[in-house]
């Protein structure tokens, strides 16, 4: 399995510095300029020595492989977020892991989390290492970064339910590479599918572009196994279950603080015989907005379903051909899979919908264009960040009610920054608004402060599928207050007594 790139996102390879007249007009028009310090090299950083003794590595040793040299540790050192790659370029080693252990198994796995009490160090579980929230920083002094990629297994399809039992360690592709030998698709297709895996899929709550038709990815999990310092745990003897509380809501979006996950049951279905994506132009975002909320609640529902704020959709986000006439509006992308007679039916439907409510229908072009480059937005940033300019992402979910005051809070809370916005997944009741910053300088904790206060007071939630981190982590504790602090405090205590499981994240 390839490593991502340390500096910055996925492929190396796929890397590409923005052309010159992008760079002049990020220079003119925002004043970016280039950053007064160069990268420093792979090679030159030099994490401290680790700070485990010998008999714990030792110990390590016999349960998985152990690397502790300096590459494979900077590697593991923190995740993709704007702050995490900005040190990291810089050859900050603050939270770099003392090692990095790869467990083969589950019993791997709990036998490292029994050492971590014993010897005294922290586990933070490392799946595809595209934590945008602090995820990845824990505070703790010693740790180990838990590589779970050698849990890598499709372990059982069961093509009469129509689900299937995977390993953690699986990225998107392999895991759509292995189900689709059997006729089936999970279906799941967040921007991080090429290097997020489905462990980390579940333990973040991650929404795929797909959301609309397929659900969330805690949507599609039916049963969980999972290793806590406490001993193995195991839910899901069927999809719904009237036995008390459902414990898999325990681990789903936990963020490894509470437990490992090691292994997991998921719906699938079959391959869709047919995938169309087309774009919509509408006048302005509120327009767009009800528009998407009428499909969404009353059908036919498309399997895609977002739309661009008209700034995004000025900029290019989204492509600028497809702007309305008199250079303005919102794009929004409708995509359709399934049988070709339901997708011809659907497609029919949602467009009469669509135009009814002042959708303007521009053709597959522009639909397949989002698709063809959905997971390229990342290196986009990386382009970007290279030249000066500092961007960054955020989102956020609401009912529908309150879904403009929302949007206005979160610009507000971000003056003299170019602020982009889109609808990236939405419910009968709700909806998930994301934001992007591009600016030539800004300072970020103070920004996201006062962002995350924002939304706290508009009533929306701290995230929708990001997570909560360590960068929530103050917010998130408003968000629910004391008393569900306390329960999860009270979680954390029973299930890692000892306090070795990310500590600092998620938990507040």
């Amino acid at each position: 399995m390839s490593d991502m790139l340390w500096s910055g996102w996925g492929d190396p390879g796929k890397a590409a510095p923005l052309p010159e007249q992008v760079v002049a007009l990020l220079r003119d028009m925002l004043g970016v300029k280039p950053r007064d310090l160069p990268p420093v090299a792979l090679g030159d950083i030099v994490p401290p020595a680790p700070r485990l003794a010998g008999k714990a590595l030792a110990d390590l040793a016999a349960h998985g492989e152990v690397r502790t040299d300096a590459e494979t540790r900077v590697r593991h050192t923190r995740g993709k977020s704007t702050p995490d790659l900005l040190a990291v370029r810089q050859g900050e080693t603050v939270h770099t892991p003392d090692a990095v252990v790869l467990p083969a198994d589950h019993e791997g796995v709990l036998a490292i989390l029994a050492l971590a009490a014993e010897h005294g160090f922290a586990v933070v579980p490392f799946g595809g290492g595209t934590s945008v929230v602090g995820g990845l920083a824990p505070a703790a002094d010693a740790f180990v970064a838990l590589d779970l990629r050698r849990l890598d297994a499709l372990v059982a399809v069961d093509e009469v339910s129509r689900t299937a039992t995977l390993q953690v360690g699986l990225r998107g592709p392999r895991v759509e590479e292995l189900l689709g030998g059997h006729g089936f698709t999970l279906g799941h297709f967040p921007q991080s599918f090429e290097w997020a895996s489905v462990g980390g899929f579940a333990a973040a709550r991650s929404s795929g572009q797909s959301s609309a038709g397929y659900g969330r990815f805690d949507d599609l999990v039916v049963g969980l196994t999972v290793a806590t310092p406490a001993g193995t745990i195991t839910m899901g003897r069927a999809q719904k279950s009237a036995a008390g509380p459902d414990l898999r809501q325990l681990f789903l979006g936990s963020e490894g603080a509470f437990g490992v996950i090691t292994e997991l049951t998921v719906r699938i279905r079959p391959v869709p015989a047919v995938k169309v994506y087309e774009g919509w132009s509408f006048p302005d975002f509120a327009t767009g907005s009800a528009a998407l909320r009428a499909l969404i609640q009353d059908g036919p529902v498309p399997t895609v379903l977002r739309l661009s704020d008209e700034t995004e959709t000025l900029v290019g986000l989204a492509r600028a051909s497809s702007i309305g006439e008199g250079g303005s509006g919102c794009l929004a992308i409708a995509g359709f899979e399934g049988e070709p007679e339901e997708v011809a039916a659907r497609r029919a439907g949602a467009g009469t919908v669509l135009t009814a409510l002042g959708g303007t229908p521009l053709g597959e072009e522009p639909g397949e264009s989002w698709a063809h480059g959905r997971f390229a937005a990342p290196y986009l940033r990386d382009s970007l960040l290279d030249v000066g300019a500092f961007v960054e992402t955020l989102e956020t979910t609401t009912f529908w009610s309150n879904l403009p005051v929302l949007y206005q809070a979160v610009r507000d809370a971000l003056p003299g920054h170019l602020v982009m916005c889109h609808i990236s997944h939405v419910y009968a009741s709700a909806a998930s608004l994301y934001f992007t910053i591009v600016t030539p300088e800004i300072d970020w904790p103070a920004a996201k402060t006062a962002v995350n206060e924002a939304i706290i007071a508009a009533g929306g939630s701290i995230s929708h599928h990001h997570g909560v981190g360590s960068d929530h982590l103050a917010a998130y504790a408003e968000e629910i207050g004391p008393l569900g602090v306390g329960v999860l405090r009270a979680i954390k205590a029973e299930l890692d007594p000892h306090g070795v499981l990310n500590p600092g994240i998620l938990v507040p």
